[in-house]
């Protein structure tokens, strides 16, 4: 009998929404979680569920934070082949959907802890942004983080971490590497406000503890 492993299913699925459970595929990340939902102005409507959330492509907020270190170059994650948006693509925006009754700071803050092992660092509102595609339609937030240390990161989401300029970031996207292209006009929107950081030194790539 013919087989497809659930790494290789989410592969060829690349950035398509999952419209079934991700239990249903094995152990994942939650799709009934209760996710904030809101209308074209951004005010909170009736909670729904993630899957319901990412099956009928209802407008939800997001967080993205900006992560660099002192030299100006930025930590990309390497998503998870378990993510239900995007799996396996770079993105240069650590962050997450903010559940429902969650305000966008204290998801940042969570989403940056879980994924990265970031916590206790100063992060700095940039932007709200919307953003919408044939996937997904999401106000942004956008926070600035500078941080010089070892991470420590969460398997389910993030497989590994990569160091990049702005440009490069910007760059490689352009030439056609998946890069997850909400985090892409991100990049796009800091750029307009921030200019490109300019590289102070040469790439050091970060400690990663078990």
């Amino acid at each position: 009998n013919f087989k497809i492993s659930k790494s290789s299913l989410l592969f060829f699925l690349g950035c398509s929404t999952i419209r079934t459970s991700m239990s249903a595929i094995g152990h994942g990340l939650s799709s009934h979680e209760l996710i904030e939902i809101v209308d074209k102005n951004n005010n909170p409507l009736e909670p729904k569920l993630r899957y319901e959330m990412r099956r009928d492509r209802l407008i939800h907020r997001a967080t993205y934070a900006f992560i660099r270190n002192k030299f100006n170059y930025f930590y990309v994650q390497k998503r998870s082949a378990l993510k239900d948006y995007c799996p396996g693509y770079y993105d240069p925006n650590p962050g997450g959907v903010v559940a429902a009754g969650e305000s966008y700071e204290h998801t940042n803050k969570r989403e940056v802890e879980e994924e990265m092992g970031i916590k206790g660092v100063d992060m700095n509102h940039l932007f709200t942004f919307y953003y919408e595609d044939e996937r997904i339609r999401c106000f942004g937030d956008a926070w600035d983080v500078v941080y010089d240390g070892p991470l420590k990161l969460q398997k389910e989401e993030v497989d590994s971490v990569h160091m990049m300029s702005m440009r490069e970031i910007l760059t490689r996207a352009e030439a056609g590497e998946k890069f997850t292209p909400d985090s892409i006009y991100a990049c796009r929107e800091y750029v307009k406000l921030k200019g490109f950081p300019e590289p102070l030194g040469p790439v050091v790539e970060p400690t990663i503890e078990k």
